[in-house]
């Protein structure tokens, strides 16, 4: 079954609203994990807009003991440090995540939008996963559904690679929805044949992710905007259970 890791970002948003720890991110981790999550991601941005550096060592804590559990960090991997913020690499190194997701976003924009040109980027990147690897993580990309890019995806060394689903997401109830899912399949597809394993993520919900997870071989979705959404009239609980039980008909 795919696995459901849940992004808290909009938890630390919500607490960053206000001085002091309410509500407490650690808090709504555990109750995902009470209540069936696979995992916990969490996206640290050197603007510290929601994640702190403090956040992901909290978080790393709780879910290190944990062996069925897996933390996974994600961000750009050339975000320098800035005032508390150590850096995106030493953050991660320090913090020791069971899985790193690189993703070429800047602090610039609202929300990550787009996968790597590993055209322009993919020679930058490959000492940076073979580093984030001898330590021991998983080391994924945060890529579109394009089979050039995917190709150069496995040269560069990913273990696994994220597709950017937000413009599926977008296209429901269009119809441009079945081309651009079958863009998804043939892209999973290529990456499983190459030897990387498949996870997605970006906006999708209780109504596109049936549809999405029944790609074959799709090893982890990372939800997270629709998810705290859908936690405000289901609770939190509910809302891990209602995603678990949509994943495992698959």
């Amino acid at each position: 079954m795919t696995a459901l890791s849940i992004n808290l970002n909009k938890i630390s948003l919500l607490r960053n609203s206000r001085e002091g720890n309410y509500p407490n991110i650690v808090k709504h981790a555990e109750v995902c994990i009470e209540h069936g999550a696979d995992g916990i991601t969490v996206h640290p941005r050197p603007d510290q807009r929601h994640i702190r550096p403090k956040d992901v060592r909290d978080l790393a804590e709780l879910v290190r003991p944990q062996p069925n559990l897996e933390f996974n960090v994600e961000g750009n991997p050339f975000a320098p440090a800035l005032a508390d913020y150590p850096g995106f690499l030493e953050l991660v190194e320090e913090t020791n995540p069971d899985q790193c997701t690189l993703v070429p976003d800047t602090d610039s924009q609202l929300t990550s939008d787009h996968g790597f040109d590993l055209h322009s980027s993919g020679e930058a990147l490959y000492p940076i996963i073979q580093r984030l690897k001898n330590q021991g993580m998983r080391v994924s990309l945060f890529m579109d559904p394009d089979l050039e890019q995917i190709d150069l995806a496995a040269k560069v060394g990913a273990d696994r690679i994220e597709l950017y689903t937000g413009p599926y997401a977008a296209s429901w109830g269009t119809d441009s929805l079945e081309t651009i899912f079958q863009h998804h399949l043939k892209a999973a597809q290529l990456a499983t044949s190459l030897g990387m394993g498949v996870n997605a993520g970006h906006d999708l919900n209780l109504d596109n992710l049936a549809k999405f997870s029944s790609i074959p071989n799709l090893l982890e979705v990372s939800i997270g905007h629709a998810f705290i959404v859908d936690s405000l009239s289901m609770g939190m609980a509910s809302t891990v259970q209602a995603y678990k039980k949509l994943l495992s008909q698959n």
